[in-house]
């Protein structure tokens, strides 16, 4: 028997000063079997930096046709694909055909050296954005981690804090490949 989804319930609070956003959003997200916290928590911090009443959860782990967000216009076009950890170059250069702009989300330790072996496959790319998080900030979202979740989300000059109950991350995004 499949093991199910893990179902996680958020009400994110977002203050985006850089885009002039203030929302309050209830999210109600599927972790695969196989995803972790961590990631988890790195979709839910993606969706925060790109906020819109349209940005959805997709099927991520559960579809290779489908990435962890998406925003699609009113004709069904995708507006905006973002990947989450560290998909091959095939996957990221499918998506740039299918959307007008795609960004990846990478964390953990080893994300350098997967840049190292798929930054030049992509490089031709010109709708892509690699954003990393560094490890520590990863894993302390991955601490706020809950089944059920109040969220307050700041950004301001770059700078993302990300925060439940007392305790706040800052999260630093480092830009490796612009679009």
């Amino acid at each position: 028997m499949a093991l199910k989804a893990t179902i996680f319930k958020a009400d994110l609070q977002i203050s985006d000063m850089d885009r002039h956003y203030y929302q309050s959003h209830p999210l109600t997200i599927a972790r695969h079997p196989s995803e972790t916290d961590e990631r988890m928590m790195i979709r839910v911090l993606a969706f925060a930096r790109h906020a819109d009443p349209a940005l959805s959860f997709g099927k991520g782990l559960s579809d290779v046709d489908e990435p962890d967000l998406w925003l699609k216009d009113l004709t069904g076009a995708i507006d905006l694909w973002i990947e989450v950890g560290q998909p091959d170059d095939k996957r990221i250069l499918k998506a740039c055909g299918r959307a007008a702009h795609v960004i990846v989300y990478s964390y953990s330790s080893t994300a350098d050296i997967w840049w190292k072996q798929t930054g030049s496959r992509v490089e031709r790319a010109k709708n892509l954005t690699v954003i990393h998080i560094d490890a520590d900030s990863s894993q302390a979202l991955a601490a706020l981690a809950q089944r059920n979740m109040q969220l307050q989300c700041s950004i301001q000059d770059g700078q993302i804090w990300l925060g439940a109950n007392d305790d706040t991350v800052q999260i630093d995004p480092q830009v490796i490949k612009a679009e």
